[in-house]
């Protein structure tokens, strides 16, 4: 019997691409769910037109978001084995969640991140704020808890029952490093598979600003840093 599968999309104003998300997703996931986060544009709708479960987070932030759709699947009959994480600005090509489940499905992973490595991306479709607090945040990780984590992607799939045991509570910028500390720190196992990788449609309300990446960087750094002295 194939693994229920379902998508979290946190989405802040992408009525432009949202509708290329969802349609692009495999059939084989069951649900697709898109968080609109204090959205004031079309988001919604268009969605929710394409085909999508539609759900409204008024807090900001993208943990935010993510704990909303977390507690909508709670609430539902049927649980899924697998969750995939994915974000709505169309920057990630979502064919290929079929490669982001497989070491799960195949081979027991508990995580899996898509890694945006340099051979697959599309110039310019990563600032520099990206690339470095990615190559700091990961060489952190591997000095302090020996890990083999290249990247911090949004993109990524775990077991529906792995991420509730892992407790997750950071509200905006933490939310990736902070599952996989938990996960190191669990010691589960987790691999990532190489994603391919393009320009987002419109404007990052994180890496597209200053503001945004300089809190990112820091809630980024207060997790590793509380996990390696705690």
């Amino acid at each position: 019997m194939p693994p229920i599968i379902n998508v979290i999309i946190p989405a802040f104003n992408e009525e432009e691409s949202i509708a290329h998300v969802i349609k692009e997703i495999p059939d084989a996931v069951s649900e697709i769910i898109v968080v609109s986060n204090n959205s004031t544009d079309n988001t919604e709708d268009v969605a929710r037109q394409a085909g999508a479960t539609v759900l409204q987070e008024k807090q900001k932030g993208y943990g935010y978001a993510c704990l909303k759709g977390m507690d909508y699947i709670a609430s539902k009959d049927v649980k899924p084995d697998i969750i995939v994480f994915l974000d709505g600005d169309y920057s990630d090509y979502p064919s290929e969640l079929t490669h982001i489940v497989n070491p799960i499905i195949n081979n027991g992973t508990d995580l899996v991140i898509g890694s945006r490595v340099k051979r697959l991306r599309e110039p310019g479709s990563m600032t520099f704020p990206q690339i470095f607090g990615n190559w700091l945040a990961t060489n952190l990780m591997k000095l302090f808890f020996g890990a083999k984590f290249t990247d911090l992607g949004p993109f990524r799939a775990i077991k529906y029952d792995k991420l509730l045991s892992l407790g997750m509570v950071d509200k905006t910028y933490g939310w990736t490093v902070e599952m996989q500390l938990k996960v190191l720190r669990k010691r589960y196992s987790y691999t990532e598979v190489p994603v391919h990788y393009k320009k987002r449609i419109g404007v990052s309300k994180v890496s597209g600003t200053i503001k945004g990446a300089i809190f990112a960087g820091i809630k980024i750094l207060s997790w590793i840093f509380k996990y390696s002295f705690s």
